[in-house]
């Protein structure tokens, strides 16, 4: 009896179950900025766009980029999956039901409405029409495009490539831009939720004589691509890069003003790039279409991969690097896979370490305990901080010719600030602040870039939306930031980025060093636009003053005039104590060569002559000032041509050898 009591005890317990890491990413898909079908649809372009910069950087390709959005109707998408549209039969089944009181509440609250309306029309003011609601039937459908030039994906490494979550080429340590390493994976899946069609890759590297066309989905459960056609077509272009299409649920109503502005905020940081953004409507009057033209052909460096910093690594990440290469002796172990440790003083290291530690014994052969030895003394020594060569920032050339190109500014200023670190990783803040612009509003207007992408939400909390709101004295500067068009850019890049929130949408406000850097950036930024502002407003004043000259013209030119002619009225005896030069003007005084007219005549000249020059120092301080003589300058394929290339923050100068 007992015997029967236990087995149905263990009959009823639970069986132990696992998820793949596509299936828990389907179920917490907001972590992944897949919040809802709007927030997808701009999640899923950023993703594509920064995965075709990356693939066109790492070849050293100066990025053309494609996307297209293109709507796709309820009765097209229907057909587009086979499935046949039918009348309904029960129409209080639906949603968007309503019977014949609540119909007649609709009409008469539409008919007010429509007279409201006339009535503002007709009094000449502006006329807001109120937004149709969207019932839960109401579905939208996009077909999402993006090709670009890049390096292309290798024909065998496709499926996996887009179709196994955490699987991928970016999990070393370097500077990305990714933040979870999913990239389309998760589109794909927010595609295989929500309309259940695959996704669609045509893909060639450089040099291949064949494009690779994928149609693959995923299967969620085991996390593996499910691949339906893979084959190789003829590539009769030359072309390489890739053009991937993705069909999901989105909004673009709401999400219209996001989309755009990512686009834009990256042709700001990436003006070494052409961007062509479209978007087709199921009506043309709805379509857009925008350019975003490349303005430099310098393209800051591909990132190259580093080692870690000894006081940056965990437990477990020292086992793993252990277990990579278990070849290695221990002192090899610390100079090769460390930064800041060279054989000198990893020597000094095992030392510290105990007499159960020697320079050439197997990392494989160290215990547990040993481990966490090397772990704490790691925590506690001393090393020298990294330097900053595995950061590649995007330049203070191409953040004021991205922000000149897309802003049309009245006067900007950069700064690149130095190396810092935090927790062992090294980091770079680029600042600019411009004041003046299209499309900028008066008051602060906040740009967020993190590894050279835009932040575009949850930025109440963020270290530089804090720091510039709070920390910065604007007026000390000469700066109104409640009236002035101020544009605030902050771009930090760092082999980790401490991002907060279960999106990562924001850089924390919790470390100091990160917080001091973006500080100290915008102030330099600041110091500059003072300096220019001051000599703007001096050469100003100075050029009112001289104006308001002018107005005394007349009553000067009397009174000089009337006390030469009185002299010039005197005997010549007395005109004799005047000076040769002197005696020469009371002459022409007295023969009408020299009357009030000609005084005012020649004042006027004096005060324009001023006036010109100093409009002309004005225009120059404010760099409005053209080439005056036309210059013709030969063209040279820098491509066959050996040169030098020399950086600064407002231009780059090509020597050629």
């Amino acid at each position: 009896m007992d015997s029967k009591k236990v087995k149905a005890t263990k009959t009823q317990d639970p069986a132990l179950k696992q998820k793949s890491p596509a299936e828990f990413f389907s179920e917490n898909k907001n972590i992944a900025g897949f919040d809802n079908p709007g927030k997808s649809l701009y999640t899923t372009v950023r993703e594509l766009v920064e995965n075709a910069l990356d693939s066109a950087e790492s070849i050293a390709e100066l990025p053309t980029i494609e996307v297209t959005i293109e709507e796709i109707s309820k009765s097209k998408f229907n057909a587009m999956i086979g499935l046949v549209d039918h009348e309904r039969v029960d129409a209080e089944l639906y949603d968007d039901y309503e019977n014949e009181k609540a119909r007649e509440k609709r009409l008469a609250k539409e008919a007010r409405e429509q007279e409201r309306q006339a009535k503002a029309i007709a009094a000449g003011k502006k006329v807001t029409v109120p937004k149709a609601g969207k019932g839960r039937g109401d579905t939208v459908f996009y077909k999402v495009s993006c090709k670009d030039n890049g390096k292309g994906m290798p024909h065998d490494d496709i499926p996996n490539m887009l179709g196994r979550v955490l699987s991928g080429t970016k999990y070393g340590l370097k500077q990305t831009r990714g933040k979870f390493g999913l990239g389309a994976k998760m589109a794909l899946i927010w595609s295989k939720m929500s309309t259940g069609l695959p996704i669609e890759i045509s893909s060639a590297m450089k040099g291949q004589k064949f494009i690779s066309f994928c149609r693959l989905d995923i299967d969620i459960h085991k996390n593996i691509p499910n691949v339906h056609v893979l084959e190789k077509k003829p590539n009769t272009t030359g072309w390489h890069g890739a053009e991937i299409h993705v069909t999901i649920e989105g909004n673009w109503t709401t999400y219209r003003s996001k989309v755009i502005s990512y686009m834009r905020q990256m042709a700001v940081i990436t003006p070494y790039a052409q961007f062509l953004f479209r978007y087709r409507a199921g009506t043309p009057e709805k379509n857009v279409s925008v350019q975003f033209v490349r303005r430099t052909d310098v393209m800051p460096p591909a990132p190259p991969e580093t080692k870690y910093h000894p006081s940056a690594v965990d437990l477990l990440l020292i086992k793993r690097l252990i277990a990579e290469k278990s070849k290695q002796t221990l002192i090899q172990y610390l100079q090769q896979d460390f930064v800041s440790i060279n054989k000198s003083y990893a020597e000094r290291l095992i030392g510290e370490m105990g007499p159960d530690f020697t320079p050439k014994m197997l990392v494989k052969d160290l215990t547990d305990q040993q481990l966490v030895r090397i772990h704490q003394l790691f925590r506690q020594a001393k090393f020298d901080d990294p330097d900053g060569d595995c950061l590649s920032p995007a330049g203070e050339y191409n953040l004021r010719l991205g922000i000149t190109k897309e802003l049309h500014p009245d006067m900007v200023a950069t700064c690149q600030g130095n190396v810092q670190v935090f927790e062992g990783h090294p980091f770079i803040v680029e600042a600019a602040v411009s004041l003046g612009g299209k499309s900028v509003k008066p008051g602060l207007n906040i740009f967020r870039f993190a590894n050279r992408i835009p932040l575009l939400f949850e930025q109440g909390g963020d270290v530089i939306t804090r720091t510039a709101t709070k920390r910065i004295s604007w007026s000390a500067y000469k700066i109104s930031h409640l009236q002035d068009k101020v544009g605030v850019f902050v771009s930090i890049v760092s082999t980790k980025i401490p991002f907060k929130g279960t999106g990562k949408e924001y850089i924390g406000d919790d470390i100091t060093e990160i917080a001091s850097g973006v500080k100290s950036a915008i102030q330099q930024c600041c110091i500059q636009l003072k300096a220019k502002l001051v000599r703007q407003k001096a050469a100003r004043d100075k050029l009112e003053r001289k104006k308001n000259l002018s107005r005394y013209i007349p009553d000067v030119s009397r009174a000089i005039y009337g006390v030469l002619a009185s002299i010039a009225n005197e005997r010549e005896a007395k005109r004799q104590k005047y000076e040769p030069d002197s005696r020469e003007i009371l002459h022409k005084v007295a023969d009408k060569e020299v009357t009030e007219v000609t005084l005012s005549r020649k004042l006027t000249q004096y005060v324009d002559q001023v006036d010109a020059e100093l409009a002309l120092d004005y225009a120059t301080q404010s760099g409005l000032v053209k080439a005056r003589e036309p210059i013709s300058l030969a063209g040279v394929d820098w491509t066959q041509a050996n040169y030098l290339e020399l950086h600064s923050p407002v231009c780059v100068m090509k020597l050629l050898s």
